[in-house]
């Protein structure tokens, strides 16, 4: 599969690889042939390798409700504590994974729960592992209440050679664990905030594949309700009229 995002690219370098690769006829010698042929070949190959889209299944864990998963391949480069004052509006756990143009670039909700907050911030392109990135950078800024009333917000940043984000997701969706929400086009860089007092599992050098490494585990929502219900159920005492 490839990622919808990606098909009019896809088809201006097949039309490109296709013009490079006849220019390999004005020459006569297969020496000089060669080159247009290999370099018009591998502009079609790596569009398509870019825009990769496979099918990923996220674990029963994050299914049920219990964790949260990457939302983007890539390699952990930083797990920080710091405020976060946009949608948790308090002290937060920051994961930060960074994407290399050769990963998937597909993104994906990270738990289930509902869309509260969206927000798209035009800006700068420093280099995505950059420190400031995630403040300066253009971005998306994409808040969910998971089942268990838990917040999360998940940034999409552009890095100094991706230019484009998109995603597909609206205030007061439904979603769910590893659902495609979005892609930002080449290198680039996915931010995660939980509460701090969310457990998370993920180590600074870890590499994580969209919508099925599990970064933490979150409160059990079954639980919650299963223990409202029963305070719920209980019979009120009588009283004598």
């Amino acid at each position: 599969m490839f990622a919808r995002e990606g098909y009019f690219i896809i088809a201006g370098a097949v039309v490109l690889g296709l013009l490079i690769g006849s220019g390999a006829l004005w020459f006569d010698p297969w020496l000089w042939r060669a080159p247009f042929l290999l370099v018009g070949a591998g502009v079609i190959a790596f569009t398509l390798y870019f825009f990769r889209d496979p099918d990923r299944s996220a674990p029963a864990e994050a299914r049920e409700g219990r964790a949260f998963v990457a939302p983007a391949d890539g390699k952990i480069v930083e797990i920080v504590e710091e405020e976060e004052p946009l949608y948790l509006e308090g002290p937060s756990t920051r994961i930060s994974i960074f994407l290399s143009p050769l990963n998937v670039h597909v993104n994906r909700v990270p738990a289930n729960g509902v869309i509260e907050y969206v927000r798209y911030v035009p800006g700068d392109y420093l280099v995505a592992w950059h420190p400031k990135a995630s403040e300066k950078n253009e971005r998306s800024e994409i808040g969910m209440e998971h089942e268990s009333g838990t917040r999360i917000l998940f940034k999409q940043i552009a890095g100094a050679v991706a230019r484009r984000i998109e995603y597909h997701v609206e205030e007061g969706d439904s979603v769910v664990a590893g659902e495609r929400f979005g892609i930002v086009k080449f290198g680039s860089r996915m931010d995660v905030h939980v509460p701090p007092h969310i457990e998370v599992n993920a180590d600074v050098g870890d590499r994580t594949t969209a919508g099925e490494t599990v970064l933490g585990q979150l409160p059990d929502a079954a639980g919650v309700v299963s223990g409202a219900s029963l305070s719920d159920s209980t019979p009120a005492p009588e009283t004598n009229a």
